[in-house]
């Protein structure tokens, strides 16, 4: 790909750059040629001519202006006119070859293949597993801005010029490389590292479907051990995607509309889920119990369909209020409007209703469509569709109960699969346990996470992951998983942590007690307090550490500090 970048430049220049070279060699060649043919007067009065090498040379510094005076003797007038003509001739080809090297230095293309090279020799410098990540408006900027906070680097591609202008002005801790080029075209993945051995996956955030399936496609064909990771907002695309073994599609129509469905059925289970997903450090939501009875649902697009379809599934009645049914294939019953206006509203008997919907593409619809009811009926459980990020603060200023930003939900998926890959598994097991089982772990990670978003991360007793705990258990020594969650600074001391899953083989174990002896290779999923992980990574890499909390006593490392022990 850099040879070829190279190659594109060196044509652009040799084919914008061809007529003024071709004028300027002309030039040199006509002043030469008659300096030549031109005789002079030596010293002692006899006449002479300039070799071509001479000629050539006073003609160098002489049509560039620097000025060397006449040589080998003083020049005869003939030869004084030439060299006027030629010093005209010299600086109209020079101006003409200046100004054509200008505009080839303006030329947007010779511009794109100049920052394509950069781009390019950007990426390869990498010396970290890096995702590419392809778009950058609201959802790809979330994402690269909690990759970062994560401290997982991401290279960028975007179609649209301000948007890495937007980047290149993003305060972001870890550099992270952008393009402006259409992700769709397998040459700018290749050129963003597709087939790099430090590339661990691709995601694809474009607001165009086609687009997305491509860049799956592409990096199936290209890098099939590539984990890729797409975003779908239609069925039939997100299908597609997972015909062919698409690591991950998320769609977040359909995320938020089983989400809400969840809370309507088991509302610590939606709560388990807000919490494990969702930045670590933030307060922790509230629970909320949306209540049965008849909704109020305003739009029914791609999103409204979603909702429709889970809330009904969970014997929730819905009233529909659409501006375009007939577009939108509505069911009969459907209630023609926005949802805006009061009369439309009350048409659907919004005094009978226990919750609304604002489910429109458009924010400030939604946020009509609240208020309105709100003052109709306040005691309606809200929730609205927020489609901008830029609308944050009219959206909080709102209290909602509920807000469905496609963004935020689309970030929280892919961070999890990216950093911590054993909660989609917990999640989905979770799913399947009593409600008194999942209760029970949320009263536990209220008192363990102290009101704030828990921090995840997975242990892996690898040589790589855990040295010090694949080290003992290779030789045979017994480590058990309550030992790993106490505190190295003090073992009677609990770290406020807790292990969700253990990954062993194929076989899963859920909450795994603390005296289950651990086995090389075990994947531990553990939740947390903020700031626990790095607690706990001295045990995992310090034998003495290990040993301590094992028996109780520090054990020396090294020839001189267990000869000083010895002593």
């Amino acid at each position: 790909m850099q040879a070829r970048t190279r190659n594109r430049v060196v044509f652009l220049i040799l084919r914008r750059m061809r007529v003024p070279l071709l004028v300027l060699i002309g030039v040199y060649a006509i002043s030469v040629l008659g300096l030549v043919l031109l005789p002079g007067i030596d010293a002692e009065g006899r006449p002479y001519r300039l070799d071509f090498f001479h000629a050539f040379y006073i003609v160098t510094y002489t049509i560039t202006t620097i000025g060397y005076g006449e040589i080998p003797y003083t020049f005869s007038v003939a030869q004084r006119l030439w060299m006027v003509f030629s010093i005209y001739l010299g600086v109209i080809g020079w101006v003409y070859a200046l100004g054509a090297l200008i505009a080839l230095a303006r030329d947007p293309a010779f511009r794109q293949v100049l920052v394509a090279g950069r781009f390019a020799t950007g990426v390869r410098r990498l010396r970290e597993p890096f995702y590419i990540v392809c778009g950058y408006g609201d959802t790809g900027s979330l994402v690269v801005h909690d990759m970062d906070e994560h401290g997982l680097h991401a290279v960028v591609l975007d179609i649209d010029p301000d948007r890495i202008s937007e980047l290149t002005l993003e305060d972001l801790s870890i550099f992270v490389p952008g393009l402006c080029a259409d992700a769709g075209q397998p040459d700018n993945l290749l050129a963003a590292g597709l087939k790099l051995p430090l590339c661990a996956g691709i995601v694809a955030l474009t607001s165009n479907d086609a687009v997305n399936l491509k860049v799956a496609i592409t990096a199936k064909l290209l890098n099939p051990g590539l984990r890729v990771i797409c975003r779908a907002d239609t069925h039939d695309t997100e299908a597609n995607m997972r015909s062919f073994g698409t690591d991950a599609v998320i769609n977040p129509f359909e995320a938020f509309a089983k989400h809400l469905a969840m809370a309507v059925h088991s509302p610590d289970l939606y709560l388990l889920y807000s919490w494990l997903t969702q930045t670590p450090g933030q307060p922790l939501p509230l629970r909320y119990q949306p209540p049965r009875g008849t909704w109020l649902l305003c739009g029914y697009g791609r999103f409204g369909k979603a909702v429709q379809r889970h809330l009904n599934f969970e014997g929730v009645e819905t009233v529909i209020i659409e501006n375009e049914p007939e577009m939108t294939k509505a069911p009969k019953g459907t209630i023609h409007g926005r949802g805006t206006e009061a009369v439309t509203l009350r048409e659907a008997h919004i005094d009978k209703a226990v919750g609304i919907v604002a489910g429109t593409d458009d924010d400030a619809n939604n946020l009509s469509i609240i208020v309105t009811a709100r003052s109709l009926n306040p005691n309606l459980f809200q929730v609205a569709r927020q489609n901008a990020r830029e609308n944050d603060a009219l959206f909080e200023a709102a209290r909602l109960d509920l807000v469905m930003q496609r963004s935020r939900i689309i970030s929280n998926r892919i961070l999890s699969r990216i950093s911590t890959p054993l909660l989609t598994q917990f999640l989905r097991e979770a799913r399947h346990q009593s409600n008194d089982w999942v209760s029970e772990l949320v009263d536990r990670l209220w008192r363990l996470a102290s009101n704030r978003t828990p921090d995840l991360w997975t242990v892996e007793l690898t040589p790589d992951g855990a040295p010090a705990v694949h080290a003992a258990l290779s030789g045979n020594r017994e480590v058990r998983l309550g030992t790993l969650q106490n505190d190295a600074r003090g073992r009677e001391q609990r770290l406020n942590c807790l292990a969700l899953l253990l990954k062993r083989g194929e076989e899963l174990r859920l909450l795994p007690d603390d005296n289950l002896a651990l086995a090389p290779g075990d994947r531990i999923l553990m939740c947390g307090r903020p700031g626990v992980v790095n607690q706990m990574q001295w045990a995992l890499v310090n034998a003495s550490a290990l040993c301590y909390l094992q028996t109780g006593e520090w054990r020396a490392e090294g020839t001189l500090w267990r000869w000083l022990t010895d002593r």
